[in-house]
């Protein structure tokens, strides 16, 4: 039907436009509550001797999204696992979390009860620079929480030695191979083995001892 009426052209289209803002305001609703619906993650580095059970163990921990394997702390770009240690790196991992769900406190305190911080030379078999320990702070707060976690740690007398896990700033991760990200998942055979014939487990136990009698 042909409209040859002005006012009945204007109030057709006035309503086409009324209904079209109407979606489009909807849509972008949507997209604006989708947006406020994804999860806030945060990251956290930690190093801890050798990377593959720095990341085996964190991801048994409730509210670790993602472990990623890599190097930190050193004095160059790119750094490979042929290179890292000659330049400064450290083995590390980046912790993706959800803090509604695990607190920053609570990494702390999980991943320094799974090492020796008391050993200033490596971690267990691993020896040399890049297999020491350190937790990489990215803002006051958080150097706050460990500065608290270690005091109280210290002032406890449990440990058999002085805690020697550096505080240290952010610096640039660079993410490993892709033969070592989940190697405890793709190589289960040779990692058990290695792990336990490093010692990590046994040391570690050895270490905290003294938590269970104070």
């Amino acid at each position: 039907m042909k409209l040859s009426h002005p006012f009945s052209v204007a109030a057709i289209t006035g309503v086409i436009a009324a209904i079209a803002s109407i979606f489009f305001h909807a849509g972008a609703q949507a997209k604006t509550s989708d947006r406020a619906a994804e999860p806030a993650y945060a990251t956290a580095v930690f190093a801890g001797g050798c990377f593959w059970c720095v990341e085996s163990d964190f991801d048994k921990l409730g509210g670790v999204i993602e472990t990623i394997s890599g190097y930190t702390g050193g004095t160059t770009v790119n750094p490979t696992y042929k290179t890292h240690s000659k330049q400064g790196h450290l083995e590390a991992v980046k912790v993706v979390y959800d803090p509604a769900l695990v607190t920053y406190d609570e990494l702390v305190d999980y991943f320094i009860h799974h090492i020796d911080p008391t050993d200033a030379g490596g971690q267990f078999c691993d020896r040399g620079h890049s297999y020491t320990t350190a937790i990489f702070v990215s803002s006051p707060q958080e150097r706050a929480v460990v500065e608290s976690q270690f005091a109280a740690i210290r002032a406890s007398n449990v440990l058999p030695g002085d805690l020697v896990t550096a505080i240290r700033e952010p610096a640039p991760f660079y993410a490993a191979e892709g033969y070592h990200q989940d190697y405890y998942l793709k190589n289960a055979t040779r990692y058990n083995f290695y792990r336990k014939s490093c010692g990590r487990d046994r040391r570690v136990r050895e270490v905290w001892a003294g938590e269970g009698n104070s």
